[in-house]
């Protein structure tokens, strides 16, 4: 692309080079991605060299992670965690997920959870193994995965009696009431949002955990 016709690449129904191919189409994309990139606090630019190629790039700034933020509570302190003495003893959690950016914000927040022993199966079918070998204390589920619908997911968990009393609390992007309340209905614990909102999210642990120690304390 000419340098004097770099500075068009982002003008709003204007296409470059349009005329001499038969491809039809608006000239919004580059205008809305700039726009976009720009809402974000991002920069977003060209490099073009004629006849060899284009290189487009974007910049954003650099932010403390979503997870990070909401491990500080209001006043700036990290917010307090009750950890398991010795005789209550830890619990497992296994996270059935195919994201690995989701699979790591999840690590991070548990870590602040140091009673907590995390398993992840990025594959419904080996999360289906795991929960059956090693009992979790509570699964979480994306209902996207690569094998198996989260429906059915939840469907064989509940069926399976090694699984059946384990709380399920989906984690997902899909929040279309439809799919949630036909999900709880199949025996979910809770229905989590991505973005992810990260009490939220902490809340329903600790409370899982928390009828569990309920349990562990109770006279036989």
């Amino acid at each position: 692309i000419p340098p004097d016709r770099l500075g068009q690449l982002f003008t709003p129904f204007e296409r470059l080079g349009a005329e001499q191919t038969g491809v039809e189409g608006t000239g919004l994309g580059l205008a809305l991605s700039k726009r976009l990139v720009e809402a974000m606090r991002g920069t977003l630019g060209v490099q073009s060299t004629v006849g060899q190629g284009s290189t487009f790039w974007m910049e954003f700034p650099l932010s403390e992670s979503t997870a990070r933020q909401a491990e500080l509570g209001s006043a700036g302190a990290p917010r307090p965690v009750e950890v398991a003495t010795a005789s209550q003893g830890t619990f497992t959690v296994l996270y059935i997920e195919d994201n690995l950016s989701n699979l790591e914000l999840i690590q991070r927040l548990l870590a602040r959870r140091p009673e907590i022993k995390l398993l992840s199966a990025m594959q419904g079918r080996l999360g289906l193994e795991l929960a059956r070998e090693h009992r979790p204390h509570l699964i979480l589920l994306d209902v996207h995965l690569p094998d198996v619908p989260g429906s059915e997911m939840v469907r064989l968990l509940r069926e399976d009696p090694k699984t059946r009393h384990t709380p399920v609390v989906v984690i997902s992007a899909d929040a279309v009431p439809t799919q949630i309340h036909r999900l709880l209905d199949a025996g979910a614990r809770a229905y989590l949002t991505k973005p992810l909102d990260v009490k939220e999210f902490l809340d329903v642990v600790d409370e899982v955990l928390a009828e569990i120690l309920k349990k562990r304390s109770a006279p036989s």
